[in-house]
């Protein structure tokens, strides 16, 4: 049995300081019970917490750590670049590096913008759409999160559906009135509504692979409809691949679906660990920010050395040859011993892959959207969980969120949590 006394001792400490003791909501355990773990340090798969527990990492910061914790190429770059000075509030040649590469793997992005998270980058991708068009009302996707700016607290993922307050308090209704909410997967809702609102739409944001509800894939000809109707009515098409960016492939969901959205939203990977977003698209729609344009959105520490330096040295990795294939072989390996694991413990479960992203649904329904999403049944998954953590397995601490897989996870890595997966299962 582990021993997790520092945690809690820290944990007691820091109710009294922040608001449920953490700095992000999902980290509270909420949805599964208990405290959460401290983290003192990680290595590759691995991370280690306050009271010496070691465990296979899945989380893996929720998602920006694709080459492993400590990759020593990137701990390397970061080391000489704060030796240079931690921020300048200036422009440096970093930040063209590394804006350089993002293009080139998107292409649909023709000039991109440097901030500091995926909220921001949301955020100010959608105040640009609706400057450059002149319209009000955005679309997005019942459970899509995209952030926790105004307006997009609507039936949002994440958090929000991990404690069932989608509607945040705080947001004015006649804010949030501009937010038109529709199911995901659903076609003919989403071309009703656009052949008769077109007029005041000024952009659909959507995750292309809904990775705040858990893994949910977009079906067939979902994204191509979505597409055809922006571009039919003059409405901007985002994509948020804040977390589908760089994981699902090098290129994005955009390259892995065939689909060229109007704008993208980046962030996680690109930061190598370190806190960066970044909003792009076309050149027209771009060149409205300022200030070469009347659109305004500023940040002090946007472009900052070190999270430039720690994203380039990122991407040169992920842009070498075969390092995909390795990727996607890892997670295969992954997704078949799980799948196997529940087949032979006669658990019923649903598990869901897209590239490095995973979820693993206790439901016999098939997810496709926010509600079949909700069938899953949550107190089973935080027994799951909780069995897990106690085999040193870190999964996310909650049903509606989707797991990670790196570079530097093994066969090994693996193996053991097939073992592990297949024991908890048969406890439940």
């Amino acid at each position: 049995m582990r021993s997790f006394s520092k945690s809690k001792a820290l944990f007691k400490k820091a109710v009294n300081l922040m608001p449920g003791g953490v700095n992000s909501p999902v980290r509270a355990f909420k949805a599964v019970g208990g405290n959460p773990l401290f983290i003192s340090r990680a290595k590759g798969s691995r991370i280690y917490d306050v009271d010496g527990n070691e465990y296979i990492d899945y989380v893996l910061s929720w998602g920006p750590m694709i080459l492993g914790h400590a990759h020593p190429a990137v701990v390397g770059a970061l080391r000489k670049a704060i030796e240079r000075g931690t921020s300048f509030g200036a422009p440096t040649p970093l930040e063209i590096e590394l804006a350089e590469m993002v293009l080139k793997a998107y292409p649909s992005m023709e000039k991109i913008r440097m901030v500091n998270s995926g909220t921001e980058a949301t955020m100010s991708a959608i105040r640009a759409a609706r400057g450059f068009t002149g319209r009000d009302k955005i679309i997005k996707f019942e459970g899509c999160y995209h952030g926790h700016a105004d307006g997009l607290l609507v039936k949002a993922g994440s958090g929000a559906t991990t404690f069932g307050v989608p509607d945040s308090p705080g947001v004015p209704k006649s804010y949030a009135k501009n937010t038109i909410t529709l199911p995901f997967n659903d076609p003919a809702a989403l071309k009703a509504v656009i052949e008769k609102d077109w007029k005041e739409i000024a952009c659909v944001i959507v995750e292309p692979v809904v990775g705040n509800i858990g893994c949910v894939l977009s079906r067939p000809g979902f994204l191509k409809t979505l597409k055809t109707l922006t571009k039919k009515h003059g409405i901007v098409l985002i994509f948020d691949e804040v977390m589908t960016g760089f994981r699902v492939a090098y290129g994005g969901a955009q390259a892995r679906f065939g689909i060229k959205p109007d704008m993208t939203c980046l962030g996680k990977v690109i930061g190598g660990g370190l806190p960066v977003g970044a909003y792009g698209g076309k050149r027209e729609i771009m060149e409205k920010i300022a200030p070469e344009g009347p659109v305004y959105q500023a940040g002090t520490l946007s472009g900052n050395p070190i999270a430039m330096t720690a994203g380039i040295e990122t991407l040169k990795i992920l842009s070498k040859k075969g390092v995909y294939d390795k990727l996607e072989e890892r997670a295969l390996e992954l997704e078949s011993a799980l799948k196997d694991a529940a087949q032979k413990s006669r658990t019923e479960v649903k598990f869901y892959r897209a590239g490095t992203m995973f979820c693993t649904y206790f439901t016999g329904m098939e997810v496709v959207d926010y509600e079949s999403a909700k069938s899953s049944d949550t107190v089973k998954f935080g027994k799951f969980f909780k069995g897990m953590l106690e085999r040193g397995i870190n999964l996310a601490p909650s049903q509606f969120e989707a797991g990670f897989i790196s570079m530097a996870h093994t066969r090994a890595d693996i193996a053991k949590t097939a073992r592990a997966a297949f024991e908890v299962f048969k406890g439940l």
